[in-house]
């Protein structure tokens, strides 16, 4: 001990500890973040509101669905704003997918479960098992397809993410989009239909699956950002065009809807198409069989 206090020792590693870097972070894009989460929070709350009246119709309902759309500007701008800073980091990454949960997952399976259940309770349906466990599933199935997407984004994505111009997988903003918006047709466009309800379950259930599917899909934002040729200003054109024309509502459910499924059925068509060219190629190979193998004919210089 005497040794030690004639040597300083214990000094200098105190001196050590009280030198080590604290690491920061950077205080506006994580407000941002947490409003997103914030606005999740707050569509839950209005969402479990009674209705006032017997109606599907619901104010809270309607509100509980904008607040999602509001957390997706926020998601948005969270992003960009840290981007512009040079302040993306670890935590910020963490603390958007923890906020994402909520407004992304959370938040629209419980909607879609008030929003079916109170249908069900209005044609006295709501005492069916079946029909009842079939929509709590669809609710479970959407909320930890969304957490198992947001965990390998996480994992599979450097925090430098400015460059991609892809994502593997529906992002969990855009499968929120399609119930929160059809949710929004249905209280503000479409009050007394009733195939919108009865849709929720099903299409809650395959947006689950395409947010953990291998598909990529655009990433919008990026898509837009620098200088692009000029057929992307009359793409902006078409959307503001199609806002007008179909009022925000409407536009918003079609956007959405298309863009889940747009890929998707892409995809399918160009795994078909190849399997088919897979198919004549072999046949062409059977036929003669001096050709080389279609792997080695594409290949080959000649």
């Amino acid at each position: 001990m005497r040794k030690l206090r004639k040597s300083g020792r214990p000094g200098r590693l105190l001196k050590r500890v009280r030198q080590r870097p604290v690491k920061s972070i950077t205080i506006l894009p994580s407000l941002v973040t947490i409003l997103n989460g914030t606005f999740g929070f707050a569509a839950i709350v209005y969402a479990s509101m009674p209705a006032a009246t017997d109606e599907l119709s619901s104010p809270f309902i309607a509100t509980a669905a904008a607040l999602i759309f509001c957390g997706m500007l926020a998601d948005m701008l969270d992003g960009q704003l840290a981007r512009m800073s040079q302040s993306t980091s670890s935590f910020g990454g963490q603390l958007d997918s923890l906020c994402d949960i909520i407004t992304f997952g959370v938040a629209p399976a419980f909607l879609m479960l008030k929003v079916v259940t109170h249908k069900l309770d209005d044609v006295d349906l709501a005492n069916e098992s079946l029909i009842s466990r079939f929509v709590w599933l669809a609710a479970l199935t959407y909320v930890s397809c969304a957490m198992i997407r947001l965990a390998r984004f996480n994992v599979e994505n450097e925090e430098a993410s400015a460059d991609h111009k892809t994502f593997v997988g529906l992002p969990s903003p855009s499968a929120a989009g399609v119930i929160a918006s059809l949710v929004l047709l249905q209280e503000k466009m479409l009050p007394g239909s009733q195939w919108v309800p009865y849709l929720l379950p099903f299409l809650a259930i395959a947006v689950a699956f395409l947010m953990v599917s291998r598909i990529r899909y655009p990433h919008v934002v990026n898509y837009f950002l620098g200088k692009k040729p000029f057929s992307y200003l009359l793409k902006i054109l078409m959307g503001i065009g199609l806002v007008i024309l179909l009022d925000l509502v409407r536009a918003l459910a079609l956007l959405f809807c298309g863009f889940a499924f747009w890929s998707f059925a892409t995809t399918l068509y160009q795994r078909a198409l190849n399997h088919r060219l897979f198919r004549g190629a072999a046949s062409e190979q059977s036929l003669d069989p001096t050709a080389p193998p279609p792997e080695l004919a594409e290949q080959s210089p000649h």
